[in-house]
């Protein structure tokens, strides 16, 4: 008889995206049958914050781990975006990140687009190098498509961020959409337009050039 692997245990628990229900919150990451206080290079993870995104972390092995990221909102079928950070991390410690239920078949992950990280003492994004980033359907995730990448932490202290491309977040959209308004610019008008799911306010923009004006 054949043995199951870790990966297909833990898979079989997944039912349905919905399972996945909000962000990790200052998730510590232990090895199974580990019992004591966390230590370091024992990674946590964190996506309760703007655009954050991460759903689920299963360990695999010391240097590996599974990502699952959450659906969009009223699409279930749709899982693209992911956002999160790691903390307590060992200097030099390797790792690679398997973000596993990506629902894209073709992405630019396999032209040579890589993901974005930052950290606490480098807080300008950069990309992380193509040649650690890999893109494929992987028969352990019920074919599901998977983007790899591989990672050396380098500064213990720091706090590390993670995301699919730059960030762009509904309050730097606010307060982009506040400046200009403010600027009583006659050729640029701004009207509510409704509300989201989330109650946050969908803007209706209307530009058009400076002889016209804005009705």
């Amino acid at each position: 008889m054949r043995k199951l692997s870790y990966r297909e245990i833990k898979g079989s628990a997944i039912g349905s995206d919905d399972i996945i229900a909000g962000n990790v919150s200052k998730y510590t990451v232990l090895p199974a049958g580990y019992c004591g206080q966390p230590k370091k290079g024992h990674l946590i993870f964190d996506a309760c914050f703007e655009s954050g995104n991460l759903g689920r972390v299963d360990h695999i092995t010391e240097f590996e781990y599974d990502l699952f990221i959450r659906p969009d909102t009223c699409n279930p079928r749709f899982r693209v975006w992911f956002n999160f950070t790691v903390e307590n991390v060992k200097e030099s410690q390797r790792v690679i990140f398997n973000v596993v239920n990506f629902s894209k078949t073709k992405s630019l992950y396999r032209d040579g687009m890589a993901p974005m990280v930052k950290s606490t003492s480098r807080p300008k994004w950069q990309r992380i190098p193509s040649k650690n980033v890999y893109y494929y359907r992987c028969p352990d995730h019920r074919k599901n498509y998977v983007m790899s990448f591989a990672f050396c932490f380098d500064r213990e202290d720091d706090t590390y961020q993670f995301a699919y491309c730059y960030p762009y977040t509904y309050t730097r959209l606010q307060h982009y959409l506040d400046n200009l308004q403010r600027r009583n610019m006659d050729y640029f008008c701004r009207e509510l337009l409704g509300l989201s799911v989330q109650k946050r306010q969908l803007d209706l923009l209307t530009i058009t050039s400076p002889d016209m004006g804005c009705r």
